[in-house]
Formats: structure tokens, sequence, C-alpha cells
């Protein structure tokens, strides 16, 4: 069987055979010495400690944040995603104060530079998946992996590891697709050399990393306790409902919280292995959750629809590996969300503000539904 592969975009960028849709250099976990934005660092420092205090909201209203004033370039993006995961955690922080009632005015102090930040990176003003994991990780040894015992988060809500290994888990995660990208560009680039070229390398190579990203997804349990989960740092991570953005000439605003659902990592295997997902009202919340990945992950996610399908019968044996290693990802993940929501909680919404565990179940059944 022949294919026809479309012509050369995002995909081939070295940066995501390298790093996936991490960073292509890591993270900055400080502003320079001098900087305007430099009083940030501290108040991301302090934040765990300040969300004890009952009077953090009066606090944080009287903050003065630097509004951001460089130009955005290559060389000022870190800076720039920086400075959104400090505002971002901010505002999640002053909605979501646990062991306070959900408020629904974010103080124009922090709304605006929240705005304008959110503007500039092309995606809604909440803190989402982006700026709690993708940006906000560093690494202990510098020439090592970008691995569990080698990372550490730059900014938390609470003083508990467990929070950070949530965040972390997820950072491997996304390190571990750059073999995933890696052998999907091959797979895009012999196409384009020969219709005919062999590629069950590539395709075992896909089903070789998702299983590892399986197996670094069960441990979640090793330093993460279901009741701490639920009752501490997850409410910092949940959707706004109806907050107004004090300034903002708009109407109050609803936004997804943060949640892997808006990891770029599924979507695109879904992309490229052709998984028809039932329309719904679950899948029409899937779509939504694009808008809150980085841009240039959406434009890759586009180009990896474009591909042929690889769906053919001389692949059936790899083809169907690779959609069992997507299975087991997703009932790991079911597992999860059963033991660390579902079982504490009579609410059917996540922290993206969707019927999580139903949606879960769908897009398991449907997966397997596309064995060939």
């Amino acid at each position: 069987m022949s294919f026809r592969a479309p012509h050369d975009g995002e995909l081939l960028k070295s940066e995501y055979a390298l790093r996936g849709f991490l960073p292509k250099a890591d993270p900055l976990t400080a502003f320079p010495c001098g900087s305007p934005y430099a009083p940030l660092d501290e108040i991301g420092r302090d934040l765990p400690s300040l969300l004890y205090d009952k009077g953090f909201r009066s606090y944080a209203r009287g903050l003065r944040l630097p509004p951001w004033q460089t130009r955005v370039s290559v060389e000022t993006l870190p800076l720039l995603r920086l400075y959104y995961v400090r505002i971002g955690f901010l505002a999640s922080a002053y909605v979501n104060q646990v062991g306070e009632e959900p408020v629904e005015t974010l103080p124009g102090n922090i709304a605006a530079p929240l705005i304008d930040v959110a503007q500039r990176l092309r995606r809604p003003p909440i803190l989402s998946y982006d700026g709690y994991a993708l940006y906000n990780w560093k690494r202990f040894r510098k020439d090592g992996p970008i691995a569990l015992g080698n990372i550490d988060t730059i900014q938390n809500f609470v003083h508990m590891y467990d929070e950070r290994w949530f965040i972390l888990v997820h950072v491997e995660i996304e390190s571990i697709a750059a073999e995933i990208l890696a052998a999907i560009a091959n797979v895009k680039r012999k196409l384009a050399q020969d219709a005919n070229a062999d590629l069950n390398r590539e395709l075992w190579r896909i089903e070789g990393a998702v299983r590892r990203q399986v197996e670094t997804l069960k441990r979640i349990p090793e330093h993460m306790d279901p009741k701490l989960y639920y009752k501490t740092f997850r409410p910092y991570i949940r959707f706004f409902d109806g907050v107004a953005y004090e300034g903002a000439d708009t109407a109050p605003m609803q936004f997804r919280g943060e949640t892997g659902a808006q990891s770029s990592i599924m979507p695109m295997l879904v992309a490229f292995m052709k998984i028809a997902h039932r329309r719904s009202i679950l899948t029409d919340h899937l779509d939504d959750m694009r808008a809150y990945m980085p841009a240039e992950h959406r434009t890759l996610i586009k180009e990896v629809a474009a591909l042929p399908d690889i769906g053919a019968p001389a692949y059936r044996e790899v083809f169907n590996a690779i959609l069992d290693a997507m299975a087991s990802f997703r009932r790991v993940h079911y597992g999860w969300a059963e033991d660390y929501i579902n079982r504490r909680t009579d609410d059917p919404r996540g922290t993206g503000g969707t019927p999580y565990m139903r949606w879960l179940q769908q897009l398991l059944t449907e997966t397997e539904a596309r064995r060939l």
C-alpha cells in the first residue's frame, strides 16, 4: 500500500525530537538580578506559606505587580513563560484559596497582567497545564535526563512533595514524548521520499515510548497520597466559574482549570492513529481543551492529522500494539481518577470542568475499537 505525505512543517524541527512538547531549553527558574520582574520570584517562593493565612487575599490585592514591558522574541520567550507561571499561580491561588470560599472577582492588579501575558501567549487567561507542568521544572544535574530523580518544580501551591511529584510525573511523561515525535517525524520524512517505505521501526519506537509513559504514570502513588491530593492542592487547579476580571470590559468568565487533558501528547497520537471519537458533549470539551495548549502545539497536531492513515494490514501487529499501549495509558489514568477524585466527591466535574469519568471511559472504549 502506498502513502502520500504532505509538505514539511513544524514536525521536522529538531527540538521536538529532543524535548517533545517541553521547551527547547530548560525553563528559567528565576528572573535575572535587577530585572523589573524579579519581585515575582519572591512572591512565588512565599506563596505556599502565604496561603495558610486568612488575610492572603487582602495581601494579594495590595501587591504592585510589574507589568510586562519587554519585547517578545525567541530570546525573551523564557522570561515571558516564567512571568506567566508566577502570575498564573497567584491568580488561581487568589480565586481558589483552600479554606476560604471561592471568589467571583479577580482584582485588577492581578487580572491585568494575567490577561496581558495570556494574550501574548495566545491562550486563555488562567493557569493551565503548560504553566503548571511544561514550564515548571528544573534539573538538578544539567547534563542528566529530564526524568524523576533529576527534576524538581519551580513553583508550587503547597509545601508538600506530593504536589511536586504530581507535576514531575507529568514532566517525565512529556520528556518521553520526544521519542514519539521523533518517530512520527521519521515516518513523514520516509513517506516523502518513498510512498512504499517500511515504517515498522518507527512504529515500534512509538509503541515502546508509550509503554514507558504508562510505567511512569503508574508511579503516581509512590509519593502522592489520595487524601492529601484531593484536599490540599487539587482545589488550586480548579476551573474558574463565573469569575469577573476587574478592569476588563467583559462579563464574568468561565475557564477550564489545569488538567492533563490539556497535554498535547494524546491528541497528537489520536491524530496520528486516526482514532475517531464519537461526537458528543464530551468530545466538544476535548476540542475546547486545545485552546489551552501552546499555539505551536496546536499547529503541530494539525500537521500530524494531515499525515496518511498508516492503519494498513501490513502494519496490523504494530498498529494494534500502539493502540493497546494507548489503551493501557488511558486505563491507568482512569484508575487514578477513580482513586484520587471520584471516591471523594459527588461532583462529576474534573478540574477542567468536564464529566471526567464518562469522558475517560469513552476515550478508552473508542481507542480499543480502532484495532485492526
